[in-house]
């Protein structure tokens, strides 16, 4: 059985989702084919040093993925949750929730039957209170454009840490002028979406996206000159820890 919807839902929120769905489908189809592909060298490059801070950050707390309990919030096509595959995660061990069925199915499509995917509204999903050691999202809260649905989604992600475990935090700190359908999640957003965090441990990463493909396009190298360039740097990485019970 479901658990009862969070305070506050309501047509407001369905509209949202709804919207979510709309605003992804226009961009997929705006899109060229090969604009996320790992074949494109910003694209790798942009992986590879996302990956690199996940593993700094679990190696800095000494977790060993093969004892973790993970689930992802917006799951897409499972990359995220192939990756903790490949770090030692357990399928049994790994949760993923995606709103959209076409991306949902390339999940299943991918990952093995041990992984528990899930359709729909993440807010919903059955998932017990203090039971996982890490919830994750990447550039999901920049695609919700209602604070309330933002507000809700955090607090149900929050619900399901465990003392001591962790929301995982990739987005967008900036708005992208050329992009109405997200919005920048800024630091002070954040703290405000996770008011009971201990403590957060904060990275900015990932070279902004449309001069990250200007500048592979002459030479993959560059990835590295300009990325160590703070501010050119447009994503926060945030561990944002429970406190121990």
């Amino acid at each position: 059985m479901s658990p009862a919807p969070l305070p506050g839902h309501g047509p407001a929120h369905a509209h949202e989702l709804d919207q979510v769905a709309e605003r992804y489908a226009r961009r997929a189809a705006q899109l060229p084919a090969d604009r996320y592909s790992l074949l494109r060298p910003e694209v790798w490059q942009m992986l590879h040093e996302r990956q690199r801070c996940i593993c700094q950050g679990l190696a800095a707390r000494g977790w060993q993925p093969s004892q973790l309990r993970v689930t992802e919030v917006g799951c897409g096509g499972g990359g995220n949750l192939m990756d903790w595959l490949r770090l030692g995660a357990l399928p049994e061990n790994l949760t993923g929730c995606e709103l959209l069925p076409e991306r949902l199915e390339l999940a299943r499509a991918s990952l093995p039957g041990g992984v528990r995917l899930v359709a729909g509204d993440a807010t919903t999903l059955d998932i017990a209170p203090a039971s996982q050691d890490v919830v994750m999202q990447a550039t999901v809260f920049s695609s919700l454009l209602d604070d309330a649905v933002q507000q809700r989604l955090a607090l149900a992600m929050w619900r399901w840490v465990r003392p001591g475990g962790a929301v995982l935090w990739y987005d967008f700190a900036f708005d992208n002028p050329r992009n109405p359908d997200v919005r920048g999640v800024p630091l002070v957003r954040v703290r405000q979406l996770f008011p009971q965090a201990a403590h957060l441990a904060v990275r900015r990463v990932t070279l902004a996206p449309p001069l990250a493909r200007r500048a592979c396009a002459l030479h993959p190298a560059l990835y590295t000159l300009l990325n160590a360039v703070p501010w050119l740097r447009t994503h926060r990485l945030v561990w944002i820890a429970k406190g121990a019970a």
